[in-house]
């Protein structure tokens, strides 16, 4: 985990441990410190490094706070593509789906499962449409 400024910067008495970074930031995140939030806002996207994560794993988890967050087709499009790139497979970003339905509810993942489809490759309307013309020609068949 990447050092930021801000609150981290503490003296450290002898006899007293050093903070571990991950006190430290979760101290810092907590505080609402301005000049670690600032560091932190200003990585973006790109906060990797300061997470701590792989990057395959970060882009996973990005995915997860999207589907909470009910976010854009062109955010599941972006964080999608990252994932893909880092070595996530398609499996494993369906399955972020299901990781979090329970907690983030089945309308959350409702909402975003033709999102995250369609920025992997996989137009949920369409296949509908072509199955329901096939449903209709079935059953015209069945008269």
């Amino acid at each position: 985990m990447r050092a930021l400024s801000g609150c981290n910067e503490r003296p450290t008495s002898e006899g007293t441990a050093a903070m571990a970074k991950h006190e430290d930031a979760l101290r810092c995140m907590a505080l609402g410190d301005e000049r670690y939030v600032k560091d932190v806002l200003a990585m973006q996207l790109t906060n990797v490094d300061a997470s701590g994560l792989d990057p395959k794993t970060h882009a996973l988890v990005r995915l997860g706070a999207l589907i909470a967050l009910d976010a854009s087709q062109s955010s599941f499009q972006w964080n999608a593509s990252t994932a893909l790139a880092s070595g996530a497979t398609v499996d494993e970003i369906v399955g972020v789906l299901i990781a979090v339905a329970q907690t983030v509810g089945l309308a959350r993942v409702a909402s975003a499962a033709p999102a995250v489809a369609l920025a992997l490759g996989y137009d949920i309307d369409a296949a509908l449409e072509a199955h329901d013309e096939g449903e209709r020609i079935i059953s015209a068949e069945r008269r």
